[in-house]
């Protein structure tokens, strides 16, 4: 059995700025992350899909600093490099199969969407090297909580099949509430308003999915096309330049196709069918791409429950409590999307964060800590 003052369950970009805030006043704490890395749905990879320092953002990609001050200072203080995503070009627009793609002159973007040089895991990255390497433990599947007379005892499973019990004052899941309220067990059990406000609340990118088209060079641009286009013909429904700070050209796309669909046609043909509409909008130079990326998130058992294959929209910020009476003094939710501000987006998930342990701090200061 082993203790933290506090025990910080995921390690996505909330789970990582709560650490660092612990890290920072001095508290004691423990991060289990249930995936073989940081970062949760923030995953930057190369032209084989894997993990890299300069490459594509299968997950989030873009934030906006003058509308969301939480991302923009962070990404200050850790003084990360960011660059403004394509907008020079025309749009496309492809409404129906019958007619054709049709070009549009754009309008500039208010307010700019800006990327980070390296991408979104660069974020991770530097976060991560705030912290104690003994702090962060991967591969460690909390899979229950039980309060006991002086905090909480966390079931923990281990990626080599071991199990682990691990005792905390108090707990921060930095995770979607979803997610939370399907993979771990409570005892006592959350009253059914908390529960039923978690399996309510969906989860930002569980139910879509990205594919990403490489190239030797971005061709689009040289054709005056910005690499923005939306169709109603598919399978994409909303594609975008992914070219990178370093100059890896790519185009990237969300399918508009449900993930039932995705699932039967499987990964190649969609691949395919992703290039062809890449040729109908962009021309015959997107037909040889030096590779092909995909991620479906709803296939990815540590973001999505069987409740993410439909998309529900967007969650709404509310006044309810998140956990039931006999936690409150315990646990504290920090996943994006309790975020009372931009909560389907990277600003909301530094946000809850904040929040989080702004609430653990209080409590150890009026005698919530230890004992």
């Amino acid at each position: 059995m082993t203790e933290s003052e506090v025990a910080i369950v995921g390690g996505g970009l909330a789970g990582l700025q709560a650490a660092c805030l612990l890290q920072a006043a001095g508290v004691d704490f423990i991060l289990f992350e249930a995936r073989n890395r940081l970062g949760g749905r923030i995953l930057t990879v190369d032209a084989a899909g894997l993990p890299c320092d300069d490459g594509f953002d299968l997950g989030p990609s873009w934030f906006w600093p003058r509308v969301q001050p939480a991302i923009g200072e962070l990404v200050a203080e850790l003084g990360l490099p960011a660059f403004a995503q394509n907008s020079v070009g025309d749009v496309v627009f492809e409404r129906m199969s019958r007619e054709g793609p049709r070009r549009y002159r754009a309008v500039d973007p208010e307010p700019q969407s800006l990327r980070l040089v390296g991408g979104t895991a660069a974020l991770v990255r530097a976060l991560a090297r705030e912290l104690p390497p003994e702090c962060v433990q991967l591969g460690a599947h909390v899979t229950a909580m039980a309060l006991t007379g002086k905090g909480v005892e966390l079931a923990v499973a281990r990626a080599d099949g071991l199990p682990e019990t691990h005792t905390a004052t108090q707990v921060i899941a930095a995770l979607p509430p979803r997610l939370l309220e399907a993979t771990v067990a409570f005892t006592p059990a959350q009253e059914a308003a908390a529960a039923r406000r978690w399996s309510d609340t969906p989860t930002w990118m569980a139910p879509h999915a990205k594919f990403f088209a490489l190239y030797e060079r971005p061709f689009w641009r040289a054709a005056g096309l910005s690499g923005t286009a939306q169709s109603m013909v598919g399978p994409m429904a909303e594609m975008h330049d992914a070219t990178t700070a370093s100059g890896h050209a790519a185009l990237f796309g969300f399918p508009g196709v449900a993930v039932e669909q995705r699932a039967a046609l499987g990964e190649a043909a969609l691949a395919r069918a992703g290039v062809e509409q890449f040729v109908r909008i962009f021309g015959a130079a997107a037909g040889a791409p030096v590779a092909t990326v995909f991620k479906d998130w709803a296939t990815d058992p540590f973001t999505a429950t069987a409740m993410d294959r439909i998309p529900a929209g967007h969650p709404v910020p509310g006044a309810a409590p998140w956990v039931s009476e006999a936690w409150r003094q315990r646990l504290v939710l920090a996943g994006s999307e309790t975020s009372p501000s931009e909560p389907d987006f990277l600003a909301g998930a530094v946000v809850a964060a904040g929040r989080a342990v702004g609430g653990v701090l209080a409590k150890r200061g009026s005698g919530g800590g230890r004992g």
